[in-house]
């Protein structure tokens, strides 16, 4: 089932979201629908919070970018309470963009090593360090969990030229082709 995304101005998007158990609710439907919903919106991954759930919880297919990261070829992957534990390497500045942010792109610097933590499906523990453009895509998605958006990185010049876009958005007019949710809508 394809759900609404969250976009700017939901509370949601700035809360700390809670670990899971392998008792959450309907959980294996929860991963596929927001699979779907990530793929029906063109995203590469999508954070709990932006279906409107404060659970630490993401979904990344990054696949369709493996002609340039031919290290992503068929990556595919659920990450339950996943953390970064330590962040390493060069910063690296490329542009972002983001399902909840619609029409919003701006350079973002990251660094390009972490550390992480997290369970699979499964609950199966697991501990990597992560490289290239995969480390920034979790740092994206991981931020989500933390109340954090890629905005939140950018120089306050930059966010005062993209205000009227996100007060489209807290205001509901934002376009987009895919379903949304915005404060206005309740």
């Amino acid at each position: 089932m394809i759900l609404p995304i969250y976009v700017y101005g939901q509370p949601v998007l700035r809360e700390v979201a809670k670990d899971i158990t392998p008792e959450y609710p309907n959980l294996k439907e929860l991963i596929q629908n927001m699979f779907e919903t990530m793929e029906h919106a063109d995203g590469i991954g999508l954070a709990a919070p932006q279906i409107g759930l404060s659970i630490r919880l993401v979904v990344m297919d990054l696949d369709v970018l493996s002609e340039d990261f031919p290290e992503l070829k068929g990556f595919r992957k659920v990450f339950i309470n996943p953390y970064i534990e330590e962040v390493d390497g060069d910063d690296i500045t490329m542009g972002e963009g983001c399902l909840s942010l619609p029409g919003i792109g701006e350079d973002v610097t990251r660094p390009d090593v972490v550390y992480v933590t997290y369970q699979d499906e499964n609950f199966e523990k697991h501990t990597e360090k992560v490289e290239g453009y995969l480390a920034r895509v979790m740092q994206h998605e991981f931020d989500h969990l933390d109340g954090i958006m890629f905005i939140d990185h950018i120089s306050p010049l930059r966010k005062q030229m993209i205000r009227s876009k996100l007060n489209k958005m807290v205001k509901g007019t934002a376009r987009t082709h895919y379903k949304i949710k915005s404060v206005k809508a309740k």
